[in-house]
């Protein structure tokens, strides 16, 4: 196990103020309210210093980081990465943290109290690394799979998403670091991601790519907001009013501050008047130009003031400036153990013929073979990296889990090697994966080099192979029928060799569930074109509409190679019993799992519905889920209430949310393909 240094000891910001302080600076007074003490601070300020604290001024140390004015007590202000851990601040150094399993697998447990936990993490090292933010979470939906940043998002549905960003967010802001969810909106490729004009239909844009983040505000209470670099329908979304004000504040309630991506403001005019608050990187457009803006009569100092509040307003709220950030050692016995835990709950077991999994603890010999066998995958690259606090590679992990057994190394780069090591050992265990990072789109979901030759080679080699893929998303599987066992482990995070363990020897029953689907090839994805991806002439047109991820399946007949929602067990179960009921704006559905097989275990029941013809939407939505444990032979009856939300689309003539009438189909069940019990439901 490697181990990084623990950090020192520093102190961020001021102490609680004393009486006098507070009767000299009434801001500093906590017992006002934090919008008393918000305009207290603003009307003490000079225009050089409000103009100071709308953008970030990078220095020798630190780059995300709002200088302090200690002539009136605002502390430094400190922003870092997520979201699958405290990942880079760009402090140099960079501090260690524990680097969770990315998010993407996060997403497949399908558990909101696992990611309020998981989130819970994030914020409370981000406070100990004494931070103010975590850039966290990052919700675009999986519109391409190919997107670098596939493995940071929650995947491509946004009910699933909603429902976990909110809880995530909540945990990050438990012990007063402010959560910034990212990237608002629909930033959904890396491909010309500066630049690229998204025309989307308000229909699209309002049922697919905005649902999510409007849950993040209004259940999740998100403090801060990051705007995106593309544009929508001809406007950059940090100088887009109808998003920003229109939709965040007016609509939402949104209280908390907006805080452009890495250099996406590209006005001074536009971004104030559509409400941005805070400009990352520099103070390009929120600087000396928004200075002379203000004295030559195009923007108010009252303008100005607006801006800053929300900010001040919401480090008032989570006590940022009465207990700042201390810099702390972290519990890192304790957050490896959390961490080897979410990594375990995120796997998806894929396929399980004949009972290959989980392995016999009497095994005698092991290959561990492949690319992705030689060192620990921590997570994807860019800006969500994480420096681990430790790490727990592939071979030690299975040593340590057999210790009796003669486990084997060999990292895949000759093909022909490795299958003649696979012929000796009872077992293969290949590990291969794909490298995705912010900045670049995967040209293909193909696994890169001689992978795919590397698993049909070894499969053909020894009849007990199993394959652990390492991916951020939907990767391809020409060998998937070659193999008898399957196991997606996503970016296990710093815990991976002691979590993929753990499954392989049922020491964990697997529960997950894909919150992506997995296409059969490249051209079996709904934007399968140039012009809606990476798009044409700086375009891209998301005329896919509505269709997207497992919607353009059920649409076009397709059928994947491994569907939205699956995900299997070390035991089985069986649906039965679905009824339904109008209760009052919503609706009710209940129904029976019951446990059919051999061992213990947890089921994610899974509820679509599907709409009356003539509302044009696909055959079938997410629309509730519940994490199910039972013992075996236990059965429980599931009840998920749909609200009046669930049965309604938006109607472009009036801009809003309008309900549907008719006969909609109620299904229950373990995937968006596996729906065993059905029923309908009349809506009048």
């Amino acid at each position: 196990m490697r181990r990084s240094p623990l950090v020192l000891v520093v102190v961020l910001g001021l102490s609680l103020a004393t009486p006098a302080a507070a009767q000299a600076q009434p801001w500093r007074d906590a017992r006002q309210s934090p919008d008393r003490r918000a305009a207290a601070l603003v009307a003490a300020m000079t225009l050089d210093e409000k103009i100071s604290q709308l953008h970030l001024q990078p220095d020798a140390e630190h780059q995300r980081f709002v200088p302090p004015i200690p002539r009136l007590g605002v502390p430094g202000f400190r922003i870092a990465n997520g979201p699958a851990g405290m990942g880079p601040a760009d402090d140099k150094p960079q501090k260690p943290a524990t680097a969770l399993p990315a998010t993407m697998a996060l997403a497949s447990t399908f558990d909101t109290g696992l990611a309020r936990r998981y989130g819970r993490l994030i914020g409370s090292e981000t406070r100990a690394l004494a931070h103010h933010v975590s850039e966290a979470p990052d919700i675009n939906i999986a519109r391409v799979p190919r997107n670098g940043r596939t493995f940071e998002g929650m995947g491509e549905d946004p009910f699933l998403v909603g429902a976990l960003a909110a809880a995530d967010i909540r945990g990050i802001q438990e012990n007063g670091t402010i959560a910034e969810v990212k990237h608002y909106a629909a930033n959904n490729q890396e491909t010309q991601r500066f630049t690229i004009d998204e025309h989307i239909d308000e229909r699209t844009l309002n049922e697919i790519y905005l649902p999510h983040f409007e849950q993040a505000v209004t259940e999740g209470r998100a403090g801060s907001v990051m705007c995106a670099f593309p544009k929508i329908n001809g406007v950059f979304l940090c100088e887009d009013p109808a998003l920003l004000q229109g939709k965040l504040r007016d609509d939402w309630g949104f209280r908390g501050f907006i805080q452009s991506d890495w250099g996406a403001a590209h006005s001074t005019l536009g971004s104030v008047n559509a409400g941005m608050n805070l400009e990352m990187i520099d103070g390009t457009w929120y600087g000396d130009k928004l200075k002379q803006a203000v004295l030559a009569g195009q923007v108010t100092e009252q303008r100005v003031d607006e801006l800053l509040l929300p900010r001040f307003r919401t480090m008032f709220a989570f006590g940022q400036f009465d207990h700042p950030p201390v810099l702390t050692p972290l519990p890192t016995a304790q957050h490896d153990a959390a961490a080897k835990e979410f990594a375990e709950r995120g796997m998806v077991l894929l396929r399980n013929e004949h009972a290959q999994l989980p392995l016999d603890a009497g095994v005698r010999s092991i290959a561990l073979i492949g690319p992705f066998a030689t060192k620990a995958k921590t997570g994807g690259g860019g800006s969500s990296a994480v420096i681990p606090t430790s790490t727990v590679d592939p071979l030690p992990g299975l040593r340590q889990r057999v210790p009796g057994a003669l486990v084997t190394l060999d990292d895949g780069s000759d093909v022909a090697r490795a299958a003649a090591l696979a012929r000796t050992a009872e077992v293969s265990v290949v590990m291969v994966g794909d490298n995705e990072t912010e900045g670049k789109d995967r040209p293909s979901l193909a696994l890169e080099g001689d992978q795919d030759a590397l698993v049909a080679a070894v499969a053909e080699a020894n009849p007990h192979t199993v394959v652990v893929v390492k991916s951020g998303g939907p990767v391809l599987m020409p060998w998937v029928s070659r193999v008898p066992a399957i196991l997606e482990a996503w970016y296990p995070g710093q815990q991976d060799g002691a979590a993929v363990a753990g499954v392989l020897f049922g020491d964990v029953n697997p529960s997950a569930k894909l919150p992506i689907t997995f296409p059969a090839a490249d051209a079996d994805t709904p934007a399968n074109t140039p012009a809606q991806f990476p798009g044409v002439g700086g375009v891209a047109t998301y005329s896919e509409g509505l269709q997207v991820g497992y919607r353009w399946f059920d649409a076009q007949g397709r059928a994947p190679l491994f569907p939205f929602g699956h995900g299997l067990s070390y035991t089985t179960f069986a649906y039965s019993g679905l009824s339904v009921r109008n209760t009052g704006d919503g609706a009710t559905a209940t129904f029976t799992v019951r446990n059919t097989g051999p061992r213990a275990g947890a089921e994610v029941a899974q509820l679509y519905l599907g709409f009356p013809a003539a509302a044009g939407e696909p055959p079938r939505q997410l629309k509730g889920f519940e994490r199910v444990t039972l013992a075996p032979g236990q059965a429980r009856r599931v009840t998920i209430r749909l609200d009046a939300r669930a049965f309604s689309v938006w109607d472009t003539a009036a801009h809003a949310w309008q309900p549907t009438r008719g006969t909609f189909t109620v299904s229950a069940g373990g995937s968006s393909r596996s729906l065993p019990v059905q029923a309908p439901l009349v809506r009048r």
